[in-house]
């Protein structure tokens, strides 16, 4: 099948702005402009498309597994592929695996399987989250408090090692627990450095940031809250221009007040975005699992331990934006953009994901005026269609 093709007979939304009755050319996987139906070669494949929105497709930077699989149960290649897969339905067409706080072990197994993904171009595959184990205790939340540990030298150079192999390496840290000269050699050296299961004093997660921390993980979740007289972690992303977020918007995790205040507060030009903290349940019908030994129970939308704790999310991202545009009003615009655009500038790949233009990759949701999603475009290849022919 010819990889020239173009996709008609849907309103266009490119990042920014809405193209009716235009046509988004594909050249080998790469997007090589939106022109009018009368543009089109005469031997290029024209695919119609019978109305709905074609988008930039959703990128999530914090996926910590799908199909039944965990990334951490057993790190490896078919488990990031098999991960990767069972996010396409919902529009998440690139992705984060994520691992959870765990052994060194496994923590290395993740890292080298990171670097196999990236080697053998699993699609949908963009990079690695590490989340934990450097964590604060206090602020937990589901990881294992036998597992964190405080950074060592050799856990720095482990980290700083893996980024020259890794499209994208995040990490995500309590300043508390690392120093800030540990956050900078990481941030010099390329990674993405989170600051997440925190209870930072606000001067001291500013002082991450002056270090090169760029960015938040789980917005209010597991990190100190805004205070009249202690901002807190929230305090510095909100007031500082310099740390984007992201946001776990499936109305268990936030409030929708909150989630409303921040998005109105939020400093620029980062900016909030959403995460889905997916756990092994996406794409399945599975009720519970388990994660470090402990049993994680699925039951109206939520995951939980034993306790009620909120262990990740039964969510996937196409959700996440129809919750943000139908439960808090904001612009269909503005919630495509965060599950696309915005993570994309996150974690620094804006320049070819993100948006549907010229000489970006063509990554395309095809949603119906419903906000299903119908097709998914990865790469330029279809991976998804909700109604094969």
């Amino acid at each position: 099948m010819s990889t020239v093709y173009a996709l008609t007979g849907a309103d266009i939304f490119d990042g920014e702005t809405w193209h009716a009755g235009s046509a988004i050319l594909v050249d080998a996987g790469i997007i090589t402009g939106i022109v009018a139906p009368a543009d089109i070669p005469a031997d290029v494949r024209r695919v119609a498309l019978n109305g709905g929105k074609l988008v930039p497709g959703f990128i999530d930077v914090q996926v910590n597994g799908g199909g039944g699989v965990l990334l951490n149960d057993g790190p490896s290649v078919e488990a990031i592929r098999t991960i990767c897969q069972a996010h396409f339905a919902f529009g998440t067409t690139a992705l984060l695996p994520t691992l959870i706080t765990d052994t060194p072990a496994i923590t290395n197994a993740a890292i080298a399987a990171g670097k196999a993904a990236a080697l053998e171009k699993v699609t949908g595959f963009i990079g690695l989250h590490l989340e934990g184990p450097h964590l604060s205790v206090t602020h937990k939340g589901t990881h294992d408090p036998a597992l964190i540990r405080p950074m060592e030298d050799s856990d720095l150079v482990a980290i700083v090692d893996a980024v020259q192999e890794l499209p994208v390496l995040l990490t995500t840290v309590a300043p508390e627990t690392v120093p800030v000269d540990k956050i900078k050699a990481m941030a010099d050296a390329g990674v993405i450095v989170s600051i997440g299961h925190s209870g930072a004093s606000y001067e001291l997660a500013v002082a991450a940031k002056d270090a090169g921390a760029s960015m938040a993980t789980h917005l209010f979740n597991a990190m100190s809250q805004l205070g009249h007289r202690s901002p807190g972690v929230v305090g510095a992303v909100l007031e500082t221009g310099d740390l984007s977020a992201g946001l776990i918007a499936d109305g268990f995790h936030v409030s929708k007040a909150s989630m409303a205040i921040a998005l109105r507060a939020k400093q620029g030009p980062a900016k909030i975005f959403l995460v889905t903290d997916a756990m092994s349940t996406i794409g399945t019908d599975i009720t519970s699992f388990t994660l470090n030994g402990r049993t994680i129970r699925r039951h109206g939308g939520r995951l939980t331990l034993e306790d009620g704790t909120l262990a990740g999310a039964d969510l996937d991202m196409i959700s996440a934006v129809r919750f943000v545009h139908r439960e808090l009003g904001l612009d269909l615009e503005e919630a495509l953009r965060m599950a696309s655009l915005y993570p994309a500038e996150s974690i620094r790949i804006d320049h070819r994901y993100g948006r549907i233009g010229n000489g970006y990759v063509a990554n395309i949701v095809h949603l119906d005026e419903a906000l299903d999603v119908d097709h998914v475009w990865i790469d330029g290849d279809l991976h998804y269609a909700r109604n094969p022919s």
